[in-house]
């Protein structure tokens, strides 16, 4: 089975980790970090500077890719995409 995150087609069997998260700047020049969501939503009260919100795809062979959104209502409607996909084949 395959889904589709944006315009990249994946074998479902073939994702080690696919999570979505929060990337935010250090205080370190325009080094950034991912946080997960619960903390950026409940720990971070304001302390940190958001760039954008993220899926993390990290594949058996190693491979890893980014997939970026501007806001915390599209990242929600790629994550909702991809279970539709999932559930479509149950």
């Amino acid at each position: 089975m395959t889904i589709t995150i944006e315009d990249r087609v994946i074998e479902l069997h073939q994702i080690k980790q696919l999570y979505p998260a929060a990337i935010v700047k250090t205080g370190f020049k325009e080094e950034t970090t991912q946080v997960s969501l619960e903390w950026f939503e409940i720990e971070s009260k304001g302390a940190v500077e958001l760039v954008e919100f993220a899926l993390f795809l990290e594949l058996k062979d190693g491979r890893r890719d980014t997939f970026a959104y501007p806001d915390k209502e599209r990242l929600f409607d790629a994550i909702k995409a991809i279970s539709n996909q999932i559930n479509a084949t149950i």
